[in-house]
């Protein structure tokens, strides 16, 4: 196919461009991650051997890659940052494009937006655009503390279409929770299942991953925008030294994706059309042959953690859609931020980890540098100027997003070719519809490690995390080790860990992992269910079988955190456990508060932040509550204090008390329950307009919905909650127990007959109590009854 019978509207790239400075460079200019990449984009617009000014005139889109300062929400800027990247990066260069794109973070982002762009282009809605990306972490990490550091605050005016984090699926509370919350344990849990899968020692898969990353080095090494351009060998790559220290097993420093960059590279794309009105030579027209853009499932929905098909069916599309196979690649760039997508791509295309062509083109993230999300669209660069230096050639780019989650493949060429769709939205359906196995959040049992790293610390310490399939119903769940358990990880550290038998229990805080039942009552002694005479956070007072629960943190207005509600839930674990206990009230100390809820300036500390596995307080999540709870509310009852009082079965309010879910105000949402009780306690519209806007009730409105039971005056919630209680204890414990735990049962039955014909044990029970017969018996003698609760 000649270029005169192909379409005008075709996309091809005419121009790439990259710029880079390190620290120690003689002419160092400290540039922002906006002058970075002006200066790619300005390369970019110098390669078209056009016009420069005339081709920045005519772009009329701008695709912005996000650093990693804005790639997740409350990141620091030390140095300041544009408030629109994208328009500040076109001022820059001359451009005023119609339109300006922020895309979501990942890695994949740059050869997903240049695949975008000559689409758009391939539909005639676009002409010109230009994607770039770039980073200063390197300067922004060097000059933070710096007395006279630069400010890179800017503003952009114009419109900015602002794609969010695009971080659906990619991080986990709970995974955090477990310690995944970075690149290099994550992507462990994959090296470490490839090793097993395949058989190999610790030490052949070291000598594997130094193997497959020492030509890299080469590459890197003869890169003028390579971050660290130093050669080395496959032994010295994978030995752990001082320098080279251990990250997260298997990864020493020299093999983990390297951040501290200052890069940015930029790719033009254009119709055929436009590069012959602007006077674009045909020998720098580069066409996109085949794309493809596929998501994997979650970590925890993998039925394989050794490897990701869904970036292999990326990989094998684009190659199908361009009409060659792997065997016909001139070229190919992988994504190498650490040795697993590198394997996965190889296995899964069966190229070889010293295969002739080289894997990379660049020297790879570890030693070109992992210039955040825009990593590829250095690697574009390289290709298409390779693909010109080898007329009718083929490169392959496979850009990797997440942890092997998204994946983004170009194969481009100098043949001509016109503009061909893809079909991965048909594949992704496929892998949407893949069986997942199922997740245990709270695990508890024996169970087989079914993939683990054990992190290290720039201190030395080391955790260990372990992503395991319980031995009662095979679910999978993530687990973390104890700090000083040192027998899991000597286990964890030596032979083939996969695939023996460990012991998983859950707490508030998370699972946890170690080697043997035994060993687990040892890290954590069961907690005997009897009150203590003090508590740090609470005060308790028994009265004869009423426990009276006081929340002691006026200071802060009774709010909530993990110690107070641990000690809570010590306290209603001993309560609803002791036989002579048969009513609980729970209040605030002090006429302000009951609770304020959770503890939110503590949460901003930045120290670790759980809930008892009961819930907040020891009650939202507890799934048993089988004595009376009366909440004595004195005052505000808002945001986590309101789901504690929504939890309780009775409420007694004084006259000054409201109730709120106040969440919304601060960027939460009422997850303790909240969102559940309200709307099934009081009116629907109400309780939508208490959870959408954080309305206050006042007590006696509070008791018009159902919310509260009774109302006292100021101050007397407390007294009120025990005549409450007095008038329960006059009654059979028995019964009262009985009558929850029939109410509890039939709570899900909708159908009213079904419920009244329920069958329960609690009833038999109560049949054959004491205090039935003693009810009875008291009733005919016309004397008090005297209760046995038994």
């Amino acid at each position: 196919m000649s270029d005169n019978d192909i379409d005008p509207r075709t996309p091809v790239v005419v121009g790439v461009g990259q710029f880079a400075e390190r620290l120690e460079d003689p002419g160092y200019q400290r540039l922002s991650a906006v002058d970075l990449a002006a200066n790619a984009a300005r390369a970019a617009l110098a390669d078209t051997g056009a016009d420069p000014a005339a081709v920045a005139a005519a772009i009329d889109t701008v695709g912005g890659i996000r650093q990693f300062e804005i790639s997740t929400p409350g990141a620091p800027a030390p140095l300041g940052k544009s408030d629109n990247y994208p328009r500040s990066v076109a001022n820059r260069v001359g451009a005023a494009p119609a339109r300006a794109i922020l895309d979501v973070a990942g890695g994949q982002g740059p050869q997903h937006l240049v695949t975008e762009f000559a689409a758009t282009i391939a539909a005639g809605d676009s002409q010109v655009a230009l994607a770039f990306g770039s980073e200063a972490i390197s300067t922004v990490q060097h000059l933070a503390k710096a007395e006279d550091k630069p400010d890179f605050t800017e503003h952009a005016e114009g419109s900015l279409e602002d794609r969010g984090f695009g971080l659906k699926g990619l991080m986990s509370r709970h995974q955090a929770m477990h310690g995944l919350t970075d690149a290099p344990s994550q992507y462990a849990l994959f090296d470490n299942a490839r090793r097993a899968r395949l058989k190999l020692s610790r030490e052949d898969y070291a000598t594997a991953m130094g193997e497959l990353f020492a030509p890299f080095t080469k590459v890197a090494a003869a890169n003028p925008y390579a971050a660290a351009p130093v050669e080395r060998s496959a032994e010295e790559l994978v030995t752990p030294t001082e320098t080279n220290r251990m990250i997260a097993d298997p990864y020493p420093r020299y093999i983990v994706a390297r951040d501290k960059v200052n890069q940015g590279a930029a790719v033009l794309v254009m119709s055929i059309a436009a590069a012959e009105r602007l006077g674009v030579p045909r020998e720098k027209w580069v066409f996109l042959h085949g794309h493809a853009d596929l998501r994997e499932r979650t970590l925890m929905e993998r039925a394989d953690l050794s490897a990701s098909p869904a970036s292999v069916m990326a990989s094998r599309h684009a190659l199908e859609l361009a009409g060659i196979d792997a065997a016909e690649l001139s070229t190919l760039d992988l994504y190498s931020c650490f040795p697993a997508p590198v394997f996965n791509i190889c296995d899964g295309l069966g190229l070889k980890a010293d295969d002739s062509r080289g894997l990379t083109l660049t020297g790879g993230l570890p030693f070109f540098g992992g210039a955040g999300n825009n990593y590829s669209m250095h690697a574009i660069a390289e290709t298409v100027q390779r693909m010109r230096a080898e007329p009718g050639t083929f490169g392959f780019v496979g850009a990797n997003g997440g942890l092997m989650s998204k994946y983004s493949v170009g194969v481009y060429s100098t043949t001509p070719a016109e503009w061909r769709a893809d079909d991965s939205a048909a594949l992704q359906r496929e892998i949407d519809s893949w069986p997942a196995p199922e997740e245990a959040l709270q695990a508890d049992g024996w169970a087989a490690i079914e993939t683990y790293t054990v992190k290290h610390s720039r201190g030395g310490k080391r955790t260990g995390v372990v992503i395991g399939r319980l031995e009662a119903d095979d679910r999978r769940f993530v687990a973390m080790t104890q700090d000083g358990d040192e027998e899991i990880l000597a286990h964890l550290s030596t032979g083939e860990p996969i695939g023996t038998r460990v012991f998983v229990r859950s707490f508030g805080f998370g699972n946890r992992v170690t080697t043997s039942e035994a060993r687990m009552d040892e890290l954590f002694p069961p907690r005997p269910k009897v009150l203590r005479e003090n508590y740090e956070h609470v005060l308790v007072r028994r009265d004869g079988h009423l426990l009276e629960i006081t929340i002691n943190r006026p200071d802060v207005r009774n709010s909530l955190h993990p110690q107070a509600n641990e000690e809570l839930d010590e306290i209603f674990d001993a309560y609803f456990a002791d036989p002579g206990l048969w009513v609980a009230i729970l209040t605030g100390a002090g006429d302000k508060a009951f609770s304020a809820g959770n503890d939110l300036g503590y949460s901003a500390s930045g120290k670790p932040v759980w809930v008892p596995k009961n819930g907040f307080a020891g009650l939202t999540s507890r799934r048993d509550l089988p004595k009376p709870v009366i909440a004595a509310v004195n005052g505000f009852a808002m945001g986590g204090g309101c789901e504690i009082a929504l939890a309780c079965h009775l409420v007694v309010a004084d006259a000054t008390a409201k109730f709120a879910l106040s969440e919304v105000k601060v960027g939460l949402v009422a997850g303790a329950g909240g969102l559940v009780r309200l709307p099934r306690t009081v009116p629907a519209k109400v309780a939508t307009d208490m959870i959408l806007t954080g309305r206050r009730l006042g007590a006696e409105e509070a008791q018009s919905y159902g919310l509260v039971n009774r109302v006292t005056e100021a101050g007397k919630a407390l007294e009120g909650a025990r005549a409450l209680a007095a008038e329960i204890l006059d009654g059979s414990p028995t019964s009262v127990r009985v009558s929850l735990q029939v109410m509890a049962e039939t709570q899900g039955i909708a159908d009213t007959v079904d419920a009244v014909t329920h069958p329960s044990s609690a009833l038999e029970d109560l049949m054959l109590s004491e205090d039935m017969v003693e009810g009875i018996t008291a009733f005919a003698q016309k004397r008090r009854p005297v209760w046995h609760n038994r």
